[in-house]
Formats: C-alpha cells, structure tokens, sequence
C-alpha cells in the first residue's frame, strides 16, 4: 500500500491537470448512506424499493411518500466534507485540479471549498416551484411539513435531482466530457462505476494516468494505471 500511495503521491505532484470522477463511496465517509452497498438504501426495507419512491413517475403520483424517504434519507444537512472533499479542494486551489465530476447530491464539494463541481444528478440544495420557477434551499424543503409548498403561489416544489426516468442535464454532460476529454490524469474514486449513463462518460479519458480508488473492485480495474482498494477518504488523508 506504501508504494501505491506514494505513486500516486508522484502522480498528482507532477500533473496541473488532473480531473476527479467521483461516487456516493466519497460522501458515505461523512454519514450518508449510498445505496448499494450491505448497509446501503437498497438494502434496507420500505413499503416501495429506493430506486421506485426516487423515480420521476412515484414523486409525481405519490408525492407525500416521495418527500417522506427523501427528507429522511437523502437530505443529510448535517453531513460534513471529509478529506477527500477537503484535498480535492487544496488541488484547485493550487491549479492541479481542474474538474470534479460527481454523481453524488449533496453538495459537501462545494461545501469544501472546490469551485469547478459538475453535478451530473443534481443536488438537494436547489430545488423549484413547479408553477412560479421560485427558488428555495434545502433547509426549507427539509423543514417544511409534508409536501413542501411555494411560499408565494402554493405550487409543488420539486428538488433540482434527477430522478429515476429522468435525463441528465446536457450541458451538465458535454462539461464533463469536455473535462474528462482534456485530462492528463483522471482520479476516479468511491464508485463502483455500476451507474450508466454516468460511469461510461469515463470512456472520454484519453490522458496519461488513470487511478481507480474505491474499496471494492470494479469492472475498469484492468484498464487502470493505479488501482487503490481502500477508502477515498483514507488515501487522499494520506497524500
């Protein structure tokens, strides 16, 4: 494990041009359950499966039980940026890390302080009246009783994610392809790259170095220059 971190220590020392690719296994380290893994979303028990209750067509026919599972279990306000939030930062700031691509929602990159954050699901802390466009932050959405209502004309609010059913947003898309493009080293961490269409967007890298850090295998190991099984967190506290 030594000689891996220190050729990634190497890496990022050598690159001003590196992009990150990011999973729910990066925020899981700040207490926000993914959905995946033993103690994930997925694997405990609801009245309707995850993937159905945050899907396009349950948040629109059942939408008091869609903001039930959602303040509850997506909306952690609490959640804090760990290490790796936090070193991703520290490279922007120095001029390495030019794009962090991340499938996750709940905005502790930004939090961090990281500026270039493209959000290929969205995130918690926009969200929109659906009649007057009015927008609103997590925390009202979060402590409003029930189904969240506009303030101003009543209408339905409905949170800036993209749901089950849903598209990406397309100029969401051609940034991140554009960043993933132009890399010399992508950095690809917490995910098992399960997630299409976001985890075959990886294929646009064409650059020098390509590291995969994630606790369990994943399908692109064999493709990877560095592969890391370990904590994201963990690694980049060790860089």
């Amino acid at each position: 494990m030594d000689d891996k971190i220190r050729k990634l220590r190497e890496i990022v020392k050598e690159t001003d041009n590196l992009v990150f690719f990011g999973g729910a296994g990066v925020s899981t380290e700040s207490g926000i359950p993914d959905f995946r893994s033993t103690d994930g979303l997925y694997n405990m028990k609801y009245k309707y499966p995850p993937e159905t209750i945050v899907s396009h067509t349950f948040f629109v026919r059942k939408t008091e039980e869609f903001y039930d599972f959602y303040k509850d279990k997506m909306m952690a306000l609490e959640a804090r940026p760990n290490k790796a939030h936090k070193k991703l930062a520290q490279w922007e700031k120095e001029g390495k890390c030019k794009a962090v691509i991340t499938q996750n929602i709940d905005g502790l990159h930004q939090m961090a302080g990281s500026q270039h954050v493209l959000e290929l699901h969205g995130s918690i802390h926009r969200n929109y009246c659906t009649k007057c466009g009015k927008f609103f932050d997590a925390s009202y959405v979060k402590n409003s009783p029930g189904v969240p209502r506009c303030d101003v004309c009543g209408g339905l609010i409905k949170p800036d994610v993209v749901l089950y059913e849903e598209g990406l947003d397309s100029q969401i898309i051609s940034e991140a392809v554009y960043a993933l493009s132009h890399a010399d080293v992508l950095i690809i961490g917490g995910t098992s790259l399960a997630v299409y269409p976001a985890a075959g967007m990886i294929d646009y890298f064409r650059g020098k170095h390509l590291i995969l850090i994630n606790r369990s295998s994943t399908s692109r190991d064999g493709q990877a220059d560095l592969v890391i099984n370990d904590s994201i967190g963990e690694v980049f506290g060790q860089l």
